[in-house]
């Protein structure tokens, strides 16, 4: 086994540790401060399916789901057919849209 000089052996641990320094952080590095000084947090955006509701028994095209959506506030939509292996993690930010097998939305929920 050869011996690394002090020197060497820190410069390679800096370089691996810098490699790994952005993990689990979002692209760009920290949020931007705000004029207060304190980092900006991204707003939350919670589903609210009440005002989607007037979508049920329309079919579930492309421009029907995404006027769900946006009228829900939602981050995203799903199409949920009869007998479809779902995943029942619950995401507040996501519209559900139960369809029937012709494609015809009987509810919508978020989570």
């Amino acid at each position: 086994m050869t011996k690394l000089p002090m020197r060497t052996l820190g410069a390679v641990t800096l370089v691996a540790m810098t490699g790994c320094s952005g993990y689990g952080q979002p692209a760009g590095g920290a949020p931007a401060p705000n004029a207060q000084g304190n980092a900006a947090a991204a707003p939350v955006v919670v589903c609210n399916a009440q005002p989607a509701q007037s979508m049920v028994g329309q079919n579930s095209t492309a421009t029907v789901v995404e006027s769900a959506r946006v009228r829900s506030g939602a981050q995203l939509a799903r199409i949920l057919r009869p007998g479809q292996i779902i995943t029942k993690e619950f995401d507040p930010q996501r519209l559900n849209l139960d369809v029937d097998a012709n494609g015809r939305i009987l509810a919508v929920r978020c989570g």
